[in-house]
């Protein structure tokens, strides 16, 4: 590219920028022209990035719906000094995605019967404390109650640490720390 096809696209982002300026500050004045012809403009845009973060156009759709409520609400807020327009605009849309994106996840709850021992270990069998089933029994007891959880989550459930992490509201890194020590802890206990 030479000198002069750069400046030429450094002056058509520089134009391109002053008119949003200008409908983001006509928007803020709740100037609805101002706000169709900033949504023409820009909305092609906005749904791509959407597009390709979301993956589901209906949904990519809805959240371009809430993207310019926001922008007509707070169009005021636009500050040119912080930013160029298309960033902010970009920005909003980005952060609405990802809020879509943390609500969409599947959220495992979990009551408090699941902080005792978890039913899934309670084998049939005899009861005596000689038995491979008492000898795992009470070395689970002896992990606290979130670990041991994580260890139903991971192995009886099948869940992988961050999907743990996101329905026990841990860091993954604390996830992966308690799985790791919760089996080192039930190794060193049923060793003979």
């Amino acid at each position: 590219m030479s000198q002069a096809e750069g400046s030429g696209h450094a002056t058509a982002d520089a134009a391109d920028s002053a008119v949003l300026e200008a409908l983001l500050g006509r928007c803020a004045n709740q100037d609805r022209s101002a706000f169709e012809a900033l949504y023409a403009r820009v909305a092609p845009m906005l749904l791509a990035v959407l597009l390709q973060m979301l993956k589901k156009r209906d949904l990519a759709e809805d959240v371009l719906q809430d993207v310019f409520v926001k922008v007509w609400q707070q169009a005021a807020q636009f500050d040119a000094i912080r930013g160029r327009p298309l960033a902010w605009l970009i920005a909003i849309a980005r952060y609405r995605a990802i809020d879509v994106q943390r609500g969409a996840r599947p959220t495992l709850v979990l009551d408090e019967s699941q902080l005792e021992l978890e039913p899934q270990f309670q084998m049939p069998g005899p009861a005596d404390g000689g038995s491979v089933r008492g000898a795992l029994l009470r070395c689970l007891e002896l992990i606290a109650p979130p670990q041991r959880r994580c260890l139903v989550l991971a192995y009886e459930q099948g869940l992988t640490h961050g999907e743990i992490a996101r329905a026990l509201g841990e860091p993954l890194g604390t996830i992966k720390s308690w799985v790791r020590r919760s089996l080192q802890s039930l190794r060193r206990c049923l060793e003979p």
